[in-house]
This record gives structure tokens, C-alpha cells and sequence, in this order.
């Protein structure tokens, strides 16, 4: 069975997918978002030790050259998060998917279903086949939050055990995603038309920063690559908020409600049947 690195795991989150569900984050991220309002979950840890001369409580030590953390000491103070300049954390852990099935079991029966969010889930395909095998079998649904980047058409044996996908779409232009993300996004396009046409693409999201995210831009782009089937699959145009974002954003303000309803507005206009703000 093949591992992934746990950043964390939420018993029970209603914001994750319908329903009360619990969620799984991993460590490590292909992107590098500029609104990342969870960049600790970028990168996999260095063993720099800047995190260990930093925390109050002594819960964190070297041994043989790795920062380990001793998890009972621990206040979750967020020290370690905030002074680590690689946008990582100590705290993650290589787990199983039995491993992490075993923590969601203790959820059963208050969840309707895991989601698997990041960092970027979709860099541990093996790990999340297995993980909704088992999570299936006790009758719940499994969806994964994804930025797009992985080509989902090459793990078919994974889509057949995935109730859907809820996708980032950052940015139709390609310059303009580069600048947000760093990344491409040809890829994002491809997932876009595969999970659409294959009826795995639970909802799509878009992060609205006047200035940065060409919302208008990205909303024709969707329509013009799955057309009619834009109107039926659930649109969440998210608020941007600077809470826990460090990078060249952190100081940005959130758009106003109005703009918010405007953008509502127009992508109702455009045929989009389905549209929430969050």
C-alpha cells in the first residue's frame, strides 16, 4: 500500500462537499497560489529546525537530523506554522490508507462521505484508489478537491471509485494562471472536459479577486469546453480573504458584496443555473 503525507484530518466539515463529511489533507502542493489561505500545506518539510527554536511547548526536537513532533505536548498554538518560511509544516504524517481509514470509522455514522483536499490530493493517486475502496464499502461518498493538474484520464480504475471532483479553475488565461500560480493550465482544461463528460465533475470554483482573477474570462472559457453541460454542475464563486495567506496577496482586501452579486449575476446571465458565493 502506498502512503501519503497527512497534514491533517477533519472529523467532521460542512464545507468540504454536501453534507457533514470528513476531510482529509495532504501535505505538498504542485502549485504555488499567490491566495493560498493554507500555504503550510506546500511543501513537505526540510528539517530546517527554525520550527523547533520556535515552539513554546518543547513539542517539537531534532533526532537524527529530522524534526520530529511530539504530538501530546502539543497545544496547537500554530508557532511552528507561522515562523516556517518554506510554507510547511512538522507536523504531517506518512499514513496508510487503512491507517487513515481507521480515523474516519470513528466518524461513522455522523458523515455522509470523505473528501480529500491538500496541498494537492491528486499527487497520491494510489493512496486515494485504495482510501475509497474501503471508504466505499462502508457507504460513503468520496470526493476529491483537486487544482486540475493531474491528468485524471490516466487513473480510470480511481474515477470508478470517485463519486466526483470538485475542481479549482484559477484563471482561463494561460499567462494569467502562470502569474497566480506559477503553474500551466492546459491540464486543468483537459480534467475540466473529461469530468464533465464522464459526469465526475461535482462542482467547479473560482477564487474572485477583482484585478487578478478574470472571472468573466474563466466563466466563458468553462462554457465554451463543456457547454450545455455548464448549466447543470454546481458553480461556487468563493470570496477571497487574506485569513492566513503570506503570499504576495496577504494584504489584499476582500471584494465587496456587491461585486460578488454582480459576478452572480452574470454568470446566471451566461446560463450557468447553479451558482453559490461563498
Amino acid at each position: 500500500m502506498k502512503p501519503a503525507l497527512i497534514h491533517k484530518i477533519i472529523p467532521h466539515s460542512i464545507v468540504d462537499g454536501p453534507g457533514n463529511r470528513t476531510s482529509i489533507f495532504v501535505q505538498g502542493c504542485n502549485l504555488k497560489c499567490a491566495y493560498c489561505h493554507n500555504p503550510e500545506t506546500q511543501q513537505v518539510c526540510s528539517n530546517c529546525g527554525i520550527c523547533v527554536e520556535k515552539c513554546p511547548t518543547g513539542s517539537l526536537y531534532f533526532e537524527n537530523g529530522e524534526v520530529l513532533w511530539e504530538e501530546e505536548k502539543c497545544d496547537s498554538c500554530g508557532s511552528c506554522i507561522q515562523h516556517c518560511p518554506y510554507h510547511s509544516s512538522p507536523k504531517p504524517k506518512w499514513m496508510t490508507a487503512e491507517e487513515v481509514f481507521k480515523e474516519v470509522e470513528k466518524n461513522i455514522p455522523f458523515i455522509r462521505g470523505i473528501t480529500v483536499s491538500g496541498g494537492e490530493c491528486t499527487l497520491y493517486p494510489e493512496f486515494l484508489q485504495e482510501l475509497f475502496i474501503l471508504a466505499q464499502k462502508a457507504q460513503l461518498s468520496c470526493l476529491i478537491d483537486s487544482n486540475g493538474t493531474t491528468d485524471l484520464s490516466q487513473y480510470p480504475k480511481l474515477m470508478e471509485v470517485c463519486s466526483g471532483v470538485m475542481l479549482d479553475v484559477k484563471a482561463w488565461d494561460r499567462k494569467k494562471f502562470k502569474r497566480l500560480t506559477g503553474g500551466e493550465n492546459e491540464m486543468v482544461k483537459k480534467n475540466l472536459k473529461f469530468l464533465a463528460h464522464t459526469n465526475k465533475l461535482e462542482e467547479m470554483r473560482i477564487v474572485c479577486i477583482p484585478g487578478e482573477v478574470d472571472v468573466e474570462d474563466i466563466l466563458e472559457g468553462i462554457k465554451t469546453t463543456i457547454g450545455d453541460k455548464s448549466r447543470n454542475i454546481k458553480l461556487k464563486l468563493i470570496k477571497f480573504r487574506n485569513h492566513g495567506v503570506k503570499g504576495r496577496l496577504k494584504n489584499t482586501n476582500s471584494p465587496s458584496d456587491e461585486y460578488m452579486k454582480d459576478i452572480q449575476r452574470k454568470a446566471l446571465e451566461m446560463g450557468f443555473q447553479h451558482v453559490n458565493i461563498t
